[in-house]
Order: structure tokens, then sequence, then C-alpha cells
């Protein structure tokens, strides 16, 4: 009798725990594959910020009477020769690979989010691909600035494409992909701001590192394709608008009823459009705008201040000290971008308030010299990179959580413009800021 009843309950609970079990296993692997898709995709974009003095060393290497390089980014060394500021600057600043790095980003986020969705995701991932690939192989085997800064642009187009992509393509998953995401765009930070410092201090050329990292857009790839778990009607190879998804049959919920009565009114079923995605921009500047000014905070720092901060009794060269904040930096981006497993932040204009009192810190640190070690500001800047790590990652999960789910898809994409309308806008002020501190 036992024996029977024990039979007859074993096959559904046998089921329950094989769905379980399966479901379980479907979550875990869609939220590495996004964690892997986050590291590969900001990676390039990180190695260039990183290789930022190396890139500028080569030119004044060609701009100074010493025997001629090797082609590529062979010079890793810091001292300006002919520099006669109290600064070690190098002629351009930093800021102007920046500038490269963000702008064709900043085009593709405020142009993209409007004809996005007629490309199917899986043409959006090769040209991902494709393009960080290209820079690699560009940056490495450059023979003149120019050639670099193309390099630059490529990687740009990548991580711009790349993250308003892979932000919308989070809707169509478990909510907990979004913490996989942030942390492995943190993790990308780490990743490429440290092995690009451990490997070239180890004595490995510049070249010679960008070469070995070409292994990232092939990990993106086994990532996108062969790990993610995708749902049984996903799109991904056919225009979003060819979809039968459910989600044109969803009400938008981000909509007031205090205007645009005529587009809310009896909304049919199908694709936004162009009038109702400019609304939803005007809806979400309440992130947009608390994002780029973190952004503009913090890359004001590392692209325009960071560079002139140089501890001459430091057993740190020039050049590594400058590695070592882009690296000090992307740790604290790591540890706070993968805080959203543990806890979230809604007030995310202190964040803002916080990064901005860093940045006129270190400012008048840069203009009165009266920081005492490169010790003290290997933690200001790890600091920085806690509070901007935290800002992305819960301005996103706000958004995914209070936006409705007919626009999530474009919100997701369109929001993203806030982090890249920052940086550009402090990598214009930080060019001219480095001309004032290197002619004194």
């Amino acid at each position: 009798m036992d024996n029977t009843e024990s039979v007859n309950a074993d096959p559904g609970t046998s089921v329950n725990n094989e769905g379980m079990c399966s479901c379980r296993f479907r979550n875990f692997r869609n939220q590495c594959g996004f964690w892997l898709l986050g590291l590969c995709n900001n990676f390039a974009y990180v190695v260039m910020l990183s290789a930022a003095h190396d890139i500028l060393n080569q030119q004044e290497s060609q701009n100074v009477t010493v025997p001629t390089p090797a082609p590529g980014l062979l010079q890793s060394q810091s001292g300006n020769g002919n520099n006669t500021s109290r600064y070690d600057c190098n002629p351009v600043s930093t800021a102007a690979v920046l500038l490269a790095d963000i702008i064709p980003t900043l085009v593709i986020k405020l142009t993209a989010p409007f004809y996005i969705h007629k490309v199917p995701y899986g043409f959006r991932v090769l040209f991902c691909v494709a393009t960080a690939t290209t820079s690699f192989l560009v940056v490495s085997f450059s023979s003149t600035v120019w050639m670099s800064i193309l390099g630059v642009i490529f990687a740009s187009v990548s991580s711009g494409l790349g993250e308003l992509s892979f932000l919308s393509l989070t809707v169509f998953f478990s909510n907990n992909v979004l913490s996989g995401w942030g942390s492995g765009t943190g993790g990308a930070g780490v990743a490429g701001a440290f092995l690009y410092s451990a490997l070239t201090q180890a004595g490995l050329s510049p070249r010679i590192t960008l070469l070995i990292m070409l292994l990232v857009p092939v990990v993106m790839l086994i990532s996108y394709f062969l790990l993610l778990a995708f749902p049984p009607a996903f799109p991904q190879w056919r225009p979003r608008e060819a979809s039968n998804g459910g989600s044109q049959e969803r009400r938008p919920l981000m909509w007031d009823d205090h205007d645009d009565d005529d587009v809310q009114e009896n909304q049919p079923p199908g694709p936004l459009t162009f009038k109702g995605r400019l609304h939803i921009l005007k809806d979400l500047l309440r992130f947009i705008v608390p994002l780029a000014v973190v952004y503009f905070a913090e890359y004001f720092i590392n692209q325009g201040l960071l560079e002139l901060l140089y501890f001459q009794k430091s057993f740190l060269s020039h050049a590594e000290q400058y590695r070592w904040y882009q690296t000090l930096y992307q740790i604290g981006v790591l540890i706070s971008r993968t805080s959203l497993f543990c806890f979230k932040i809604r007030r995310i204009w202190l964040l803002s308030f916080l990064q901005c009192m860093n940045a006129v810190l270190l400012l008048l640190a840069v203009y009165f010299q009266f920081l005492p070690s490169v010790w003290l500001v290997f933690v200001i800047v790890l600091y920085e990179g806690l509070l901007g790590g935290a800002a992305y990652v819960n301005i996103f999960y706000l958004i995914s959580k209070e936006t409705g789910d007919r626009e999530k898809e474009f919100a997701m994409a369109a929001a993203s413009v806030g982090d890249s309308f920052g940086i550009a806008l402090s990598g214009a002020l930080a060019i001219p800021v480095h001309n004032y501190f290197c002619s004194l």
C-alpha cells in the first residue's frame, strides 16, 4: 500500500522538480550569457581609454627628434622631454581619445532607438563583433595617431550599438538578466583596464596586448548564439515589426493623461509611432539627466584630470600611474554594478551630486597640488567608480520597473543616451582644461 502511494506520487513530483530545475538552469544560462555580453561589449571601449596615454605618446615620439619607433603602439614610456609645463603633459589631452571613443556612440544612441527595431538582433550582434575586431586590428597595426583614432571609432560604434541592443534585449528575459548585464559591464572595466595595465607592465608591447584581446569578440559570439536560451518566438533574424510577439498587444503604461490624448486614446496595437517615441523620451528625462550628470563628472575626472595628477616620487611611472587610475576606477564600477543583486538605490540625484563633488575636489588638487600621495588618489578614484556604477545600474533598474511593457524595449535603448551625452560633454570640456594647465 505504501509502495503504491509512493509510486503514484512520484510522477507529478518528478515533473515539477524537472521543470523547476530546467527553469533554474535556463535562468542561470541567461544570467551568465548577459554577464559575458556586458563584459565583451564594453571591453574594447575600456581598453581604448586605458591605452589613451600610449596612443598619444606615439604622436609625441613622432614629433621630437629621436630615433623613429617601430610602427604601431610601441611607445608606453612616460615623460615628455620637450615639455616646459609644471605638469607632465602630452601635447594632446587624453580627452581627444575619449571624444573619438564616445561621439560615434552618442550619435548611435541618439538616432538608433527610432529605427533599430527594423534590424534583427542577430545581425546587430554580428555587426558589433565585426567592428570590435576591426578596432583591435586597426589600433594595433597603426603607424599614425589618426589611424589609432580610427580604430577607437570602430570600438565606439561596436560598444554603442551593443549597449542599446542588449539593454533592449533584456525585456525578452526575466528581470534578473539586467543584474547580470550591469555586473558584466563593470567586469569589462576591470578586465580591460587590468589586463592592459598588467600585460604592458609585464613587458608586452601595446600592439601584442591588443592582438591578444581579439579573443573577446569571439566570446561575444559564443555568449549570444550558444549560451542564451531565447524564448521560442524570439525574432532572431527578422525585424521586430514582422514578429507576432505579445508586446504589440500591451497597453502603454508610461504615458500620462495630461497631454497627447489623440495619440493615447484608442491606441491601436502595433509598433510605437515616432510621436509616441518622442513622448516616452520626454518622460525618460528624469532618468537621463542624472545619468548624464554622473558620467559628465566622472569622465571629466578620468580623461581631463587624472592625466595631470602625476606624482614624481612614486615608484610608478606617469604612464603606469594613469593605467592604474583607470583600473581602480573600473574596480569600483564592477563592485557597485554588481550590488544590484543585494540592494537598490532610488535617490539617484544624490549620486550625481557626490560625483560632482569628486570632480571639484580633484580639479582643485590639480591646480594647487595639495594631495600628498598617489595612494590617496587611488582611494578617491575607487570611490568615484562606486558612485558611477551605482548610478548606471540603478537607473536602468528603475526604468525597467516603472516603464510599461509596450514601451520598455524602446525606453531601455533610448535612456542609454544619458551616459554618452555626459561623457561627450566632459571630453569637450577636458581638452581646454588640459591646455590651460599645460600652459602654466
